[in-house]
């Protein structure tokens, strides 16, 4: 009996002891416990990564469609400094889409208002009817604007100082479009006031009408470059060609339309048409 008290007593200081630790782990189990030892929110800062061309020397141009020098392009992020300004034409002839500097080309072609994606994305690589597409409007332009057979003559000599050209255009007719500054060069293109004939609009500048620049500017995606043409372009005959319709002609006249003619024989600086205004080269 005496040795169960003393057992007794032993059992009860030894659960006394143990009772503020309990009591510790039974406080602390009612506490969260989390797991996250490091922020979610403190990382790495993401940087964006550009595509640039390499062809140059010592000039570059990037996806963005800013053009800078090998000094100052991110060598990480081969982007252009965000100061630069974006879609330069310069050194560009934006009637023939051609440019005689490359880094340049791609630049103006990167404009939105100049490549439309939906098409850019549809060009082939190739010729051949197996070749891929574009991935990119990038490497649209990087691509077009590369040296091609349509950029010379006689295979070992450029058509033009613009041979840089990024026009959707992929037919026969290319390599007369992309001469076309070579062969407008020294002709001031005007667009002349209602009524008026070339050798009128151009004697108002002080120059005079070149006959024979008429047939250049005798066509349907060239007075596009320069005039409205929103009823499109119609065929006709008539001595006051190439010209536009004004908005406000009667309607069998077609207004807003812009009128070239197949009988170049009768193209003419004098002609003239009440309804019309012409597009003139003055030199």
């Amino acid at each position: 009996m005496e040795l169960l008290r003393k057992n007794s007593r032993r059992w009860l200081s030894l659960v006394s002891c143990f009772l503020p630790f309990i009591g510790c782990l039974v406080l602390l189990s009612s506490f969260p416990i989390s797991v996250n030892g490091i922020r979610k929110d403190i990382g790495f800062q993401w940087k964006q990564m550009c595509k640039s061309t390499v062809q140059g020397r010592y000039l570059f141009s990037d996806d963005n469609g800013r053009v800078c020098n090998a000094f100052s392009i991110n060598s990480w992020t081969q982007c252009c400094p965000e100061a630069e300004e974006k879609f330069l034409c310069q050194g560009c002839n934006l009637v023939s889409q051609c440019c005689n500097s490359y880094e340049y080309c791609v630049s103006c072609c990167l404009d939105p208002a100049r490549t439309k994606p939906e098409l850019a994305l549809k060009m082939k690589i190739a010729k051949p009817i197996t070749a891929g597409t574009y991935q990119s409007v990038f490497d649209f332009c990087a691509g077009r604007c590369r040296h091609s057979s349509a950029s010379v003559v006689h295979e070992n000599a450029y058509a033009s100082e613009f041979h840089h050209c990024f026009s959707l255009q992929m037919n026969s007719s290319v390599a007369a479009d992309t001469n076309i500054e070579s062969r407008l060069a020294g002709i001031n293109v005007i667009v002349g006031r209602q009524g008026e004939s070339c050798s009128s609009v151009c004697k108002s500048v002080g120059q005079s009408c070149v006959p024979a620049k008429l047939l250049i500017l005798n066509k349907c995606e060239i007075m596009q470059k320069y005039m409205n043409c929103s009823s499109g372009c119609v065929a006709s005959i008539g001595a006051d060609q190439p010209a536009e319709v004004v908005d406000h002609a009667p309607k069998d006249l077609n207004p807003g339309a812009c009128l070239y003619t197949d009988k170049q024989s009768i193209l003419s600086c004098d002609g003239s048409h009440p309804h019309t205004k012409r597009l003139c080269p003055c030199a």
